[in-house]
């Protein structure tokens, strides 16, 4: 038997999970091997003071995810899988063509998800987070958001900030208050499909300005104000979908022009949180123009469907708040509940943490089998921007893909123009495990390269 012991100083939340996230830590590390027998949950709750129901609530969630095995008179073993992760059931892993973050590799999302919903409900009052919601959000879950945006440094007073039904719903509220018909959007030449879909909505033209490897240039965003253009739209980090991440000068420079020339900044901060060390948001340096968008979707889980919309002003948040009612309702009130329990017990920010070990895990899988095919990538990214030869099919390479399960989107998707240069979105999170990853990266790599080879003119 094994004498193992938890080391309880990395978990938060309820006990049970932090018992369970240190045993699937340790097999994960080679601390606990397959085939060793773990310490009788009697002996193991003397061990630690505690209650056996709480050792017991922990080893089964373990062994739900298929990394325990045995039990009762047998004891509990290390499953002989170890601490590999099953592929998503098939019917899980259809390509949507959405950029999903990760599965981690026992992860702690479901029994957080879990736990939180059982402390919420089991509290006084606790049935209030199935309840239909005040518009904007309950007060709590916006005043627990902007508390969030101000540790980055925005201003984000409670009423400035509203809670939305993802991203897109908060986008779509923007756009219908904030711009008119006609109104001239400056985006880079590439840019998130659901943009482009809600500005042909409205009839926004959309003006690709130049951009380099930070995204927009300065001096193509001035030009544009001077012409005249009403807004910038904007995904400062990780960019969806060439990866580009603008530097603090760079930052500095745009809201600087958006402030000389009155544009209204939307920034959509889909992965800003997902970085270690985040940078200054848009927001920080134009907060008057600044419509700031940070959704849980893309930093722990889709399913979560909660946003945080900060608005430049409260007058225009409250203005904004009888939009969203009016198309959405509420976000999700319990899972807003839910992410407003886990930016108070820490749970958040270890969530966001696992997403992001299993994105670089997975990018530099990608750097390895990828190492002859130039793309551009973000270390704590899930998703590469693969830019093909000119005479390369892109449409045949996702063919050819899609029954890999791996997510390929073509670049003329996210052009804002008609002429999209031949490139690939590759999504390298969603269901699939690490193992699945690997094998159909190295079918890309091949497809590439074949398709590379069969195109070069022969002289």
């Amino acid at each position: 038997m094994h004498d193992w012991m938890p080391d309880l100083a990395e978990g938060t939340g309820p006990k049970y999970v932090a018992i369970a996230g240190a045993l699937v830590r340790d097999i994960e590390r080679g601390v606990l091997r397959p085939g060793d027998r773990l310490p009788p949950q009697r002996v193991l709750a003397e061990r630690l003071g505690i209650d056996l129901t709480t050792v017991t609530k922990a080893y089964n969630d373990v062994r739900r995810r298929g990394l325990m095995e045995g039990g009762g008179r047998r004891g509990s073993f290390v499953s002989e899988r170890g601490a590999t992760t099953p592929d998503a059931p098939e019917e899980l892993r259809l390509d949507t063509g959405m950029n999903l973050p990760p599965e981690p590799a026992g992860g702690s999302f479901a029994p957080s998800y879990a736990a939180g919903v059982t402390a919420l409900l089991d509290r006084p009052g606790g049935i209030g987070a199935m309840q239909y919601q005040p518009s904007g959000g309950a007060p709590a879950d916006r005043a627990a958001a902007a508390a969030a945006l101000r540790a980055r440094g925005m201003e984000a007073s409670d009423e400035m900030v509203l809670i939305t039904s993802g991203s897109q719903n908060a986008l779509h509220a923007i756009v219908s208050a904030a711009l008119q018909p006609g109104d001239v959007i400056c985006t880079p030449a590439y840019v998130y499909p659901g943009f482009i879909g809600l500005a042909r909505r409205y009839a926004l033209i959309l003006k690709p300005v130049r951009t380099d490897a930070e995204g927009i240039l300065p001096d193509a965003l001035e030009t544009a104000a001077q012409a005249g253009a009403k807004a910038l739209y904007i995904v400062p980090d990780n960019d969806n979908p060439t990866t580009a991440t603008m530097g603090l000068a760079r930052r500095r420079a745009i809201a600087a022009i958006a402030v000389k020339h009155g544009l209204t900044i939307i920034e959509d901060d889909a992965y800003g949180q997902l970085a270690a060390e985040p940078l200054p948001s848009l927001a920080c340096f134009a907060p008057d123009h600044t419509w700031h968008v940070a959704t849980m979707s893309k930093i722990i889980s889709p399913g979560l469907r909660v946003a945080w919309l900060r608005a430049p002003s409260v007058r225009q948040a409250w203005r904004l708040a009888s939009d969203i009612h009016e198309t959405a309702i509420m976000a999700p009130p319990l899972n807003a509940a839910l992410t407003t329990l886990w930016l108070r017990d820490g749970s958040f920010e270890r969530l966001v943490a696992e997403v992001r070990e299993e994105s670089i895990a997975r990018q530099q899988l990608a750097a390895v089998i990828l190492a002859d095919v130039p793309f551009s990538a973000q270390p704590d990214g899930y998703h590469l921007w693969m830019p093909l030869a000119d005479s390369a099919s892109p449409a045949d390479i996702v063919n050819a893909l899609r029954p890999a399960g791996l997510s390929v989107v073509p670049s003329d998707a996210f052009a804002v123009g008609r002429d999209a240069a031949p490139a690939l979105r590759v999504s390298i999170g969603g269901g699939l495990s690490r193992e699945r990853l690997g094998r159909t990266l190295r079918l890309l790599d091949a497809l590439v390269v074949q398709d590379a080879r069969r195109n070069a003119p022969i002289v």
